[in-house]
């Protein structure tokens, strides 16, 4: 996908952003300026927007904002999740986003790859595919130097490829 594919694809979005840290919100807006965003600071702020809007992607931070939770609530209104996160960086927390209907995990050291990563998911979900394809072929390799001795992908390798997810 290149540079006009990627900002075809996300131009005008509804995009809901969830992270405690003002400064990477900031960040993504920046990063994200062609879609339409909403961002939260807080958990409550990001439940409250999750349930009283309709978004193409919510990005979630795992740690302050209670990531998983609001996973939950977005899975339950049929919105794809992209987790982003730094200090939950690890294969448990990539697994656990797998099985819970997460739609990527991206680390917070590819911020700049923001809009590639809405992208892959908006263009998954237009397709009826997994999104954890294109994930697999953008991030397997910095995962597999992140997560060395792990065998996080034997683990979830299947599980992943297949993942459709709950927002169809």
């Amino acid at each position: 996908m290149d540079a006009k594919q990627i900002e075809k694809l996300i131009r005008a979005k509804r995009v809901l952003v969830v992270d405690d840290e003002k400064d990477v919100l900031d960040t993504l807006v920046d990063l994200l300026s062609s879609c339409k965003l909403d961002t939260a600071l807080s958990f409550e702020e990001g439940k409250r927007l999750l349930e009283s809007n309709e978004y193409d992607i919510a990005i979630l931070d795992i740690m302050g904002v209670r990531g998983f939770e609001l996973l939950e609530v977005a899975k339950g209104r049929k919105i794809p999740a992209l987790m982003l996160t730094a200090h939950a960086l690890s294969a448990e927390n990539l697994n656990r986003s797998v099985k819970e209907g997460a739609a990527y995990f991206a680390p917070k050291d590819e911020i700049a790859n923001i809009g590639v990563f809405v992208a892959d998911v908006i263009d998954a979900v237009q397709k009826n595919k997994s999104p954890w394809i294109r994930f697999m072929e953008r991030l397997g390799g910095f995962y597999d130097k992140r997560f060395v001795g792990t065998n996080w992908r034997e683990k979830e390798l299947e599980y992943i490829m297949e993942r459709k997810g709950d927002w169809h």
